[in-house]
């Protein structure tokens, strides 16, 4: 919603090296930045430096090279999309990994570098996926493109977000539907796969520490 007004910057960090830099860039700004930050990531860790620093608006970061598949995570999301790509490793899928960090301005031309060079791209959002960030993202890449791109975006179905850990664990994306959902577009001709549930509570083990 915040990024269909006009005049409005939107940025979502994934971890705190971002979200320290970002508000250095916000507050030197002078147009209106909406700062977006998720629950969940107040439990990660992520160097910061002491030191004073800028985070630029409108420069994504590729965070794992791969060739298989794109995928873009935001926010959260990103986190949730590195885990799944370590699953998706241990059967041969490398899957570049990409984050956004701000919405509006939008780096597409990293995003759709990667998806024309890997054929395949997945947007996994934290929001409803209905006229939200994951379609500008798809509708940009395809824009801008003469080559033939898969693509495909996870987000919350349209219904009211549950409160209960268990309906949650169907409702958000997860390190499992994500490289499911990887697999399927990557493997088209082989039966449906999914990361045994208890391996997969692995990847939550390891903390992902930012850019760096």
């Amino acid at each position: 919603m915040l990024m269909h007004v006009p005049g409005l910057k939107v940025v979502a960090p994934s971890n705190a090296y971002d979200a320290k830099g970002l508000l250095a860039t916000a507050i030197r700004d002078n147009n209106p930045v909406i700062f977006v930050e998720h629950r969940l990531l107040y439990f990660t860790e992520a160097y910061v430096p002491e030191e004073n620093y800028a985070v630029p608006f409108g420069v994504a970061r590729i965070v794992r090279k791969g060739d298989a598949l794109t995928i873009v995570g935001v926010s959260n999301m990103l986190v949730e999309c590195l885990r799944a790509a370590e699953l998706l490793a241990e059967v041969g899928i490398e899957a570049e990994v990409i984050d956004p960090v701000s919405l509006v301005p939008l780096d597409i031309e990293t995003i759709t570098r990667s998806a024309a060079r890997t054929g395949k791209l997945l947007v996994v959002d934290n929001a409803w996926t209905n006229c939200g960030a994951s379609a500008e993202i798809i509708a940009g890449v395809v824009e801008r493109t003469d080559r033939p791109v898969m693509a495909r975006r996870m987000g919350y179905a349209p219904v009211t977000c549950p409160t209960t850990p268990v309906l949650e664990d169907d409702y958000y994306p997860n390190p499992v539907t994500i490289a499911t959902a990887v697999h399927t577009m990557v493997r088209p001709d082989q039966p449906v796969w999914e990361p045994d549930p208890e391996h997969a509570k692995l990847a939550y083990q390891a903390q992902f520490r930012g850019p760096f």
